[in-house]
């Protein structure tokens, strides 16, 4: 019997859960090269997640919205806290902020096209605004983040909105990574870096040390702006209740809030799995926080971290979020990990659906790459019409749960409309147990 047989139970084999075969194929490959992992996307143990809550939909004691007679609103505001110029989005969907040289050029202009086709917004990402991105996209916000990379007054002008980026979910405490291969001479005169080099994100803004620094910055930015653009403030979820309440005495206009599930270009995968908190522990404690302040809808949340159907929307917005942003789900509706590149991706050593090396720069779909033949396999056009199906589909998906919950618009979903199907669920939801009145953890 040499390595592992088809069938190992049938030998007597039993597998240990502490050490399973990922984690010795980890032990070895450490071992072998010196160095740890890294990669792309997000956490992939098993955490509870939107799927842990189910909906409660009307029979008797609610009234049910018929589909196609009545309406459900999806629209929202964005930003009107302060700014002159709030955002005006049909759908409560956005896409997450996913740098020029994480991404090739045609993804990001193929982000800009498919979000502006249904009404929403996209985010530059780490590296600084593209002429591609701002030509398609209708509106665009702009990632105000520590590296300073590609950051010019000129591109937060032409901005719709402005990001101030303090943590991000996969990495909360963490700074990015693009490394050497992705660093073509465009990207690396846009970051003002070497060619070829490895390059490292700061991991904190340099000029400032705590939320009265933020407060100083966030009063910058609206000067520059003439207090035209809403500033959102995003985070990464690990100590939620207080960093939403010093985001917002700071002066946010939006908070976005990234869970662990949220995905990365490239980090190191003991961050990505041992740091933050799951987005479904982190969203409720947001709300409180915005709760006690009296700004819950006046200050917008937007929630982010494994959002990947209309019932993940639809979940948020009931838990309180006033919208929600896609990342590693916008990147798959382009083409990422299609099977049609399955004989590629196992070339590359690994297989479709399972391929998160997006720091090499050898995707195949053309997508996470900075070679430009592989970044030409990729149609901005046809990438941007894949990417506007998905939203739709995500929309009308949020809408059927609300229509059947009795809501005339995907705002007025709530706590109330859901049960959790476990425990843990339940007391990170705050929600009941299915079947039950009892709320984990509340106050009785």
């Amino acid at each position: 019997m040499s390595g592992y047989p088809s069938s190992p139970a049938t030998y007597g084999l039993r597998e240990s859960a502490t050490f399973d075969r990922a984690t010795i194929a980890g032990i070895q490959r450490a071992a072998g090269s010196g160095v740890y992992d890294i990669r792309g996307w997000g956490a992939k143990r098993a955490l509870p997640h939107f799927d842990d809550l189910l909906f409660l939909g009307a029979s008797m004691s609610r009234y049910p919205l018929e589909g196609y007679r009545e309406r459900c609103g999806t629209d929202v505001i964005l930003g009107d806290r302060n700014a002159k110029y709030p955002l005006h989005l049909d759908i409560p969907v956005t896409i997450a902020g996913m740098s020029f040289g994480a991404l090739s050029a045609q993804a990001k202009e193929a982000l800009g096209r498919g979000a502006s086709e249904v009404g929403t917004s996209t985010t530059t990402g780490d590296g600084g605004m593209t002429p591609e991105e701002r030509d398609q996209s209708k509106h665009l916000v702009y990632q105000y983040l520590p590296s300073r990379y590609g950051m010019n007054p000129t591109d937060l002008r032409k901005a719709d909105a402005i990001e101030v980026v303090l943590g991000q979910g996969a990495k909360p405490g963490g700074g990015g990574m693009l490394l050497g291969q992705k660093i073509s001479d465009r990207v690396a005169a846009m970051r003002t870096l070497p060619p070829g080099i490895d390059q490292r994100s700061a991991c904190r803004h340099p000029d400032w040390t705590g939320p009265d620094d933020l407060a100083i910055k966030i009063l910058e930015l609206r000067e520059i702006t003439d207090w035209e653009k809403p500033i959102y403030v995003k985070i990464g979820a690990s100590r939620t209740y207080y960093d939403v309440k010093l985001a917002v005495a700071a002066g946010a206009d939006v908070v976005v809030l990234d869970g662990m599930q949220g995905g990365t270009a490239a980090t190191q995968d003991v961050f990505i799995e041992h740091v933050g908190i799951p987005t479904l522990a982190a969203l409720p404690q947001a709300v409180q926080a915005l709760d006690e302040l009296g700004l819950h809808r006046r200050v917008q949340l937007i929630v982010s971290g494994g959002i990947r159907t209309g019932a993940d929307v639809a979940k948020a917005m009931a838990l309180g979020a006033d919208a929600v942003a896609i990342g590693t789900a916008a990147l798959i509706a382009l083409g990422d990990n299609h099977p049609r590149y399955a004989a590629e991706y196992e070339r590359l050593g690994s297989a479709a659906g399972y391929y998160d090396d997006f720091q090499d720069g050898r995707d195949p779909a053309g997508i996470t790459t900075q070679d430009p033949e592989l970044a030409a396999r990729l149609d901005p056009v046809e990438g941007g019409r894949r990417l506007a199906n998905y939203l739709r589909v995500l929309t009308m998906e949020a809408q059927t749960l609300a229509r059947a919950c009795g809501k005339a618009h995907l705002r007025n979903l709530e706590p109330e409309d859901l049960v959790a199907l476990t425990v843990e669920a339940a007391a990170m939801a705050r929600v009941p147990l299915a079947g039950t009145t009892w709320i984990p953890g509340a106050d009785r």
